[in-house]
């Protein structure tokens, strides 16, 4: 007792003498790191706001800058356990252009057939067709990966190449459209939102989510006798999450439909349009909802489950791992496998987007699924990487090519800034982990 007690009080006295701010972060618990790339994100936001004249902190902007960000964040969420094992993936791009070519052919062509044009089942039997090809696809890479011991650099480099000839060999390089109306959904836009009020009703929601899992994270490191965060660093927490929360739903619901939109709106159901205009909210677009759920799933995944933590063994040490009697091999195809499945449901989103399957469709998406993966913090030497924090670094991508757009700066200087990014997102890491050491 008397050692606990005299351990107890050096404690303290070492609280005492530390910087305020590194208590700070100590006793919230906050990844230093992901605030780190939050606040370039911000740096990057105010920058652009400043040199677009006031165009890019603006609701519409913003909106649309989320919508272009969900199909990008969804990938990121799976390349970020492939580069966790130590592998790369670089056919994503071409494997969504192929599966939003199968689902753009199918809804389009073959389902009306059988089904009749606009059927309620059309667009749940396109996605579960999508994600079956995605996933096979992700099974046969992982496969010839993992028990034909054929670098994974090569398999999806020749993936790369394979499905987007695929894909023209499809339709003979035709571009297929119109969508499904309630697939189109899935896109974003004026219909594709859930509204003012359902957006709040998910707000509220979300921060008693938030406010669950801080109270349920106490509960649990009492009962195994965890160190506990103090209560104003809970109470802190908890406000933080439920002000980005609702700050996020106000925006969005802030950014109203436009007046021709609205007008024919009004006129089919027979509201009187008033002087200023109607102004409908948005509101939350439904991409972004799946990819916030996509997001939470995969967070789950990598962290609750036995496979997540099979994952990090494996690219912390795949010998250990082997040794220790995980079947890596299998591990290793489940994870292309799940890549598969993103990758078709991001090919749902860009398709839906799009309201066309096009052969140009995901190009260079590769590029900004693995930036935004080690932007995020996920290390290309394996073991270390954030599914929050591969979706921010689609987010950054997503803002660096917005302004750029905004600023009217022509395609290919924008492609050499994501190359830069990218070269320096890895000094950074390469960096920070010989400062770890």
């Amino acid at each position: 007792m008397a050692d606990i007690t005299h351990t107890t009080q050096a404690n303290r006295a070492r609280n005492a003498d530390e910087h305020p701010v590194r208590r700070f972060f100590r006793a919230t618990e906050i990844d230093t790191r992901l605030l780190g790339m939050v606040g370039a994100l911000v740096i990057i936001w105010l920058g652009f706001q400043f040199l677009t004249s006031g165009l890019f902190l603006t609701p519409r902007n913003l909106w649309n800058l989320t919508v272009q960000t969900s199909s990008v964040a969804v990938m990121a969420t799976g390349m970020v356990l492939i580069i966790v094992t130590r592998n790369i993936d670089l056919s994503v791009g071409s494997v969504l252009g192929f599966c939003g070519m199968i689902m753009g052919v199918l809804q389009a062509k073959i389902l009306p057939q059988y089904l009749g044009l606009e059927h309620p089942a059309i667009w749940i039997v396109t996605l579960c067709c999508g994600v079956l090809v995605g996933a096979a696809i992700g099974a046969l890479h992982g496969s010839i990966i993992a028990f034909l011991n054929v670098p994974a650099f090569i398999v999806t480099l020749g993936g790369l190449l394979v499905w987007r000839g695929a894909t023209w060999f499809v339709t003979s390089g035709q571009t297929v459209a119109p969508m499904n109306t309630t697939f189109r959904l899935m896109g974003g836009g004026t219909e594709g939102s859930i509204g003012a009020t359902a957006s709040w009703v998910v707000g509220v929601l979300a921060c008693l989510a938030i406010v669950g899992a801080i109270l349920n994270s106490r509960k649990q490191r009492k009962r195994f006798g965890f160190p506990l965060r103090p209560v104003w660093a809970e109470y802190f927490l908890s406000v933080l999450g439920c002000a980005l929360v609702l700050g996020a739903v106000s925006v969005a619901n802030h950014y109203y439909w436009p007046a021709n939109i609205a007008r024919r709106y009004a006129e089919a159901n027979a509201i009187a349009w008033p002087d200023g205009g109607l102004q409908i909210p948005h509101g939350i677009a439904i991409p972004v909802l799946m990819a916030i759920a996509v997001g939470i799933v995969m967070t789950f995944i990598a962290t609750r489950l036995r496979f997540g933590r099979y994952v990090f063994a494996i690219g912390g040490n795949p010998e250990a791992a082997d040794l220790a009697g995980i079947k890596t091999r299998w591990v290793t195809v489940k994870i292309f496998m799940l890549m598969g499945v993103l990758c078709a449901i991001a090919a749902a989103i860009s398709t839906a987007r799009l309201n066309a399957a096009t052969n140009a469709q995901g190009e260079l998406d590769e590029l900004y699924t693995i930036a935004a993966a080690v932007i995020g913090g996920t290390s290309l030497a394996g073991g270390v990487g954030t599914i929050a924090g591969a979706m921010i670094g689609a987010l950054v991508m997503q803002s660096l090519q917005s302004g750029m757009v905004l600023l009217g700066i022509d395609s290919p200087f924008q492609r050499i800034v994501v190359g830069v990014v990218l070269v320096v997102a890895v000094w950074l890491d390469t960096v920070y982990r010989a400062r770890a050491k």
